[in-house]
This record gives C-alpha cells, structure tokens and sequence, in this order.
C-alpha cells in the first residue's frame, strides 16, 4: 500500500521540483534585469509571448500599442516580451517598431527575453499533424521563456493557447488576445469527407477549449473571430462547465490618425491599385495578380492608361522571399509583368505615401479574422475591396449611414468587377465612398478605441491585481 501511494505521488514531487527549479532560476535573472534597468525590486512584470515580435504586421501593431498603452498609463510595470528573434537586439527592434508603425516605445521599462527554440513553433518542423505539432512545440517555448524570466502575469498575443495551463500551472494570472482560432467548427466542417481528418480536429478542439479555459482575460479581434472562439469555448461536452471565461471584442488598433491627413480628392491618385500584407500563404496573393489579369483582358483600355498593382509587404524570411519570386514568375507567365510592383519591407513613411497615391486596395484573404490593411485603405482614403468573409465583411466593409464604404468580393472576376466599378465612380460618387470610408474608420478603429477597450477588459484587476 505504501508503495502505491509513493508510486501515485511521484508524479506530484516531480511537478513540485520543476516548479521550484523554474522559479528559483527565473527569481536569479529577474533580479539581474531589474537591476539592469535601474527598477526596484517591488516592480511587476507583464509578459507578452509573441515569439515573432520583429514581423512587423497588423498582430505586432497590436502588441506594441498596447505596451505603449501599458507605459503610458502604468510607468512603475516592467513589460516583458518573449522574442524568437534572436537575430535582433533590443535597440533595433525599437527602431523598426518607430520606422513601421511610428510608435515610440521607452526602453527603460521595456525587457526582451530572447528565446532559441523558436523552431518548435514553426510550421515546416512538423509536416504532419502541424496543428497539434505547433502547439506542443508552443508548450516547450514557453518552458524555456518561464525559466529565463518568471513574470507576475502573461498574456499569449500570437495564439498559442496551450501555453496558458502551463502558466496557470506555476500560479500566474493568464490571458490572451486572440488573432485567429486555431480550430473552428467550420474548419471540422470542411474536413466532413475526410473521416480521420474530422476525428483529429475534434480531439484538437477539445484540447484547445481546455486550454482557451485557463484564461482569466480573453480579447479577441473581430465579431467573426468571437463568434467562432465562442463555438470553441461552449464545444462539447463542457457547455458552460469547466471555468467560464467570456470573450470580449477588442479591435486592433490602427493608426488612423496619421492615415486620415492624406487628401480625399483623385487629385495626385492615379490608376493604382495597392495592396499591402505579408506575404504570406494565407493571404492569397495570387487571386490580386489573376484579378488583373482578368481586368486587362476584359477592360483593355487599362492597359493604355498604365494600371498598376502594387503590393507590400513584409517578408519575415526565405520562405515569405520564395513566395514572391512564385508571384513574379506568376505575372510574367500571365503578362502583365508590366503592372506589378513589389514593395518589400516598407518603412512606415514609404508606405504612407503609396496610401497617399493609390485608387484601390485589395484584401483578398478568405476568412480574414480583422484586416488591419483594409482600415488602413479606408482611413487613407483608398476605395477597399475585400473578401466577402471573416472581419472585412462584418465588421468593417460596412454600410454607414445607410450607404456603402466599399465593395466585397470572391474570385479573380469579382475582383476585377468591383475594381472597375470603383475606377469609373463619377466624381461626387467617388468622394462620398471615400468620406464615408474615411469617417467609419477614423470613428470606430482608432488607437484611443483600441485603448478604451482594452482597459474595459478588465486586464489589469484581473492579471495584476
């Protein structure tokens, strides 16, 4: 009997012992930060885990501002960033947060953890079951940012919810903002004719749920992103057992502010088509290279008055690289290589003045979760086309006042459609769709917005009170 009831608590003793390794060895180099930076012992450290904190898109906005936010408001709280990008230091990491997004960050109450297990995260490590892959993978990330630095509270800020036991596991208050769910009904729904494919999702979701329950504080992005992390949160058989957490909807900041000073008027705007996201699969840009394809063959004349397509974006690394070169050789087997440009890694500036320049913008994601760029079009002035899916369609692409702030579609003919509908608006039309764009976004998009929502959320009395 004894030795049973040894056996059954050795498991126990082991957790116990990890748990007082990490904090014992974290407790070392918290001290050694603290000192660094010239902080009193007493200062609470808020850790965001963005493994990814250098990619420089819409998920890197929201991180930033909300540290901003977090600095402004709270200067006597250490924010603590756990990064893969051990390419980088802290100091140029700060300078491309400034030149990107224009935003000035204090480096006197700012940390970065540097992690080098970056590659259990990352998608080409497992070529099969990725999803549950990644996710375990997340688990020894943040095992390794835990024993580096132990912080009073976490928020995951790039989707990695199976961290969250983990955290709560040591005693820290957990949360996160969610971009995009990791597994949705819908996703199980498309897998219907693949039966294996449909009971792994099912186990997935399971687990997910559990894990998205160990939040004390849940953001999400958009109504689609709530609606379906809702679905995860009430999956079977928890319903609303198993520790109720409710999402809130806290939109991703924007910077409208400085977007809204560019001029309205057709005035310096030429036949210039933009679009601007990571080059990324998921994002789909080769439906915007056969979109103009589509538009050349079926509207000539566009041809004759130098249409262009220019896309920017972000390329992260050789494989986003290698997805460009598939997109050029993409233009010139379809000839209108001609019209196509690539922006790489714009600085903020540059991108501020293509928005300065362009008609159009395209956003041709299926089931965008937000779309941060399509914002961008409409504070900037630009007419949006986006994806008749995810937050473009029900959150932002909206009627306002009863009248329409841009056009959605969902094939490379739509696109062109929509596209040439919006080239050939008469002047008043045209000015009312871009006055209306521009007020819906600057009104309800803004930083000020995103940083009322996110007090509203309660973050602070629920992870560091």
């Amino acid at each position: 009997m004894a030795n049973i009831l040894l056996i059954s608590l050795l498991p126990l003793s082991v957790l116990y012992l990890c748990i007082f390794y990490l904090r014992a060895r974290s407790a070392h180099q918290r001290r050694l930060v603290l000192d660094s930076l010239s902080l009193p012992s007493s200062t609470k450290a808020f850790a965001f885990f963005h493994p990814y904190c250098n990619a420089g898109g819409g998920g890197e906005r929201v991180l930033w501002t909300a540290i901003a936010y977090i600095q402004r408001t709270h200067p006597d709280l250490l924010c603590v960033v756990y990064t893969g990008d051990t390419s980088a230091t802290k100091s140029s990491i700060l300078e491309k947060i400034e030149s990107r997004f224009s935003i000035t960050l204090s480096p006197a109450t700012l940390h970065f953890v540097f992690l080098t297990r970056r590659k259990l995260v990352e998608d080409s490590t497992y070529p099969h079951f990725t999803l549950i892959g990644q996710s375990l993978g997340s688990v020894g990330l943040a095992l390794e940012a835990l024993s580096l630095f132990v912080p009073d509270a976490y928020i995951d800020t790039m989707g990695y919810a199976f961290t969250l036991p983990l955290v709560r596991l040591l005693g820290i208050p957990a949360g996160a903002y969610v971009h995009y769910p990791t597994v949705s009904p819908p996703m199980i729904a498309r897998a219907a004719a693949h039966p294996a494919k449909r009971v792994y999702y099912h186990a997935f979701m399971l687990l997910y749920a559990l894990a998205l329950r160990r939040a004390r504080v849940l953001m999400v992005n958009s109504s689609w992103t709530k609606t379906h992390v809702d679905a995860v949160l009430a999956y079977p058989p928890f319903g609303g057992r198993w520790g109720v957490v409710r999402s809130r909807v806290v939109y991703p900041a924007c910077d409208t502010r400085e977007m809204a000073r560019l001029p309205l008027t057709l005035g310096g705007r030429g036949r210039m088509v933009l679009s601007i996201a990571q080059f990324r699969p998921e994002k789909e840009h080769a439906k915007q290279v056969r979109a103009l394809y589509v538009l050349l063959k079926e509207y000539p004349e566009y041809t004759e008055q130098g249409i262009r397509l220019v896309m920017i974006g972000g390329c992260r690394n050789a494989e986003d690289e290698a997805r460009v070169e598939v997109l050029r050789k993409l233009a010139r087997e379809l000839s209108v290589e001609a019209h196509v440009e690539f922006v790489l890694n714009a600085p903020y500036p540059d991108m501020l003045a293509w928005l300065g320049r362009a008609s159009v913008g395209l956003n041709t994601m299926l089931d965008e979760h937000f779309g941060i760029n399509v914002v961008e079009f409409m504070a900037a002035g630009v007419i949006p086309i986006a994806h008749a899916s995810g937050g473009p369609l029900e959150d932002i692409v909206v009627k306002f006042q009863g009248q329409p702030t841009g056009y959605h579609a969902k094939t490379p003919e739509e696109f062109a459609s929509r596209i040439h509908e919006a080239l050939t608006l008469s002047p008043e039309e045209d000015l009312a769709i871009r006055q209306r764009a521009r007020t819906w976004a600057v009104q309800r998009f803004s930083e000020a917005e995103f940083e009322a929502a996110w007090e509203a959320s309660e973050w602070w009395s629920k992870l560091l009170a």
